[in-house]
């Protein structure tokens, strides 16, 4: 639904996007990078609010900059916010709905319907200048979905709404992906990134460093050996007979928690599949087994590091 096809955007001497291809398609997708990694460059291209210096950019097949044939597909969540604080929620989500090209009667029930999904309906008749940052951000989420759009993408979303919206946000984003809206979200807030998807676009200094499955990309990064954590009060046999398998480069007991066997493998399946054997096997007890390595988090740093 949106294909970037060796997009760049110049601004003067300065790259916000370089070079970038990727697909994105029904589902939820999140799209991850640290300040000026050239995110919201890209989510301007993708919207039509800016034109690439090179390559191309399409929306269901369509360039999206100034054209209406392609942006009538799209539900667009901004960061920033315009100035209609004297407007109510719902005139303004009526405004919105209206420039989408919705008609009475059927406008008025898209609305009231845009509204209530994102929980708005108590105050949808108080000034938007009234709402708290939590209420912007669900008014501005009815107003891109007043539509029905198939793709919807939204900027920093999660900004400004406490936890129990959040929650909320976050289910209604996946629902719509498990209907088959595509759904591209910008976000920092790498944990419940996380929690949403596991399918992410990574920019970083205007380039897309990855793309996919964050398990996948996890395994390729190959000059970090992944990292296991195992507690157990047999943690020195533990550690004796993981250092037979040849796929483990270490287990070292760790010298403040003698219970804890901090292990390095490139081999992760192999050893989660052998160490379950191990455990039943061998009687051994353990109370806490995770990874650093197996989240958004690390993938991260490790592909941003310099």
């Amino acid at each position: 639904m949106i294909q970037a096809d060796h997009s760049s955007r110049w601004y003067g001497q300065v790259i916000g996007v370089n070079d970038v291809t990727c697909t994105v398609g029904p589902g939820l997708t999140a799209l991850l990078g640290p300040n000026g990694a050239g995110k919201s460059t890209l989510l301007k291209l993708a919207t039509g609010q800016l034109r690439p210096t090179t390559g191309r950019i399409l929306l269901h097949g369509h360039a999206p900059f100034a054209n209406p044939r392609a942006l009538q597909h799209l539900g667009y969540v901004p960061e920033l916010e315009g100035g209609y604080d004297e407007m109510t929620g719902r005139e303004f989500v009526t405004m919105l709905g209206a420039m989408a090209g919705l008609r009475n009667p059927g406008l008025r029930t898209a609305v009231a319907g845009s509204i209530e999904t994102v929980g708005m309906t108590a105050a949808a008749d108080k000034r938007i200048g009234g709402y708290s940052k939590g209420m912007r951000q669900r008014i501005k989420l009815a107003q891109a979905l007043v539509h029905q759009p198939s793709t919807l993408i939204l900027d920093e979303p999660l900004n400004g709404l406490d936890p129990v919206a959040r929650r909320d946000i976050s289910r209604l984003l996946q629902d719509l992906a498990a209907q088959g809206v595509c759904v591209l979200v910008s976000s920092h807030i790498l944990h419940e990134v996380e929690q949403m998807t596991q399918r992410i676009l990574l920019m970083y200094r205007g380039r897309l460093l990855a793309q996919g499955d964050i398990s996948a990309i996890r395994a390729q990064i190959d000059q970090h050996p992944h990292r296991i954590t195992i507690v157990s009060p047999q943690s020195r046999e533990i550690a004796i007979r993981l250092m037979e398998l040849p796929f483990i480069l270490s287990a070292r007991l760790d010298n403040p928690r003698p219970a804890t066997v901090d292990v390095e493998t490139r081999a992760p399946e192999l050893f989660y599949a052998r160490f379950a054997d191990l455990v039943l096997e061998s009687e051994w007890q353990v109370t806490a087994f995770e990874s650093p390595d197996n989240n958004l988090e690390a993938v991260f740093k490790y592909l941003v590091r310099e």
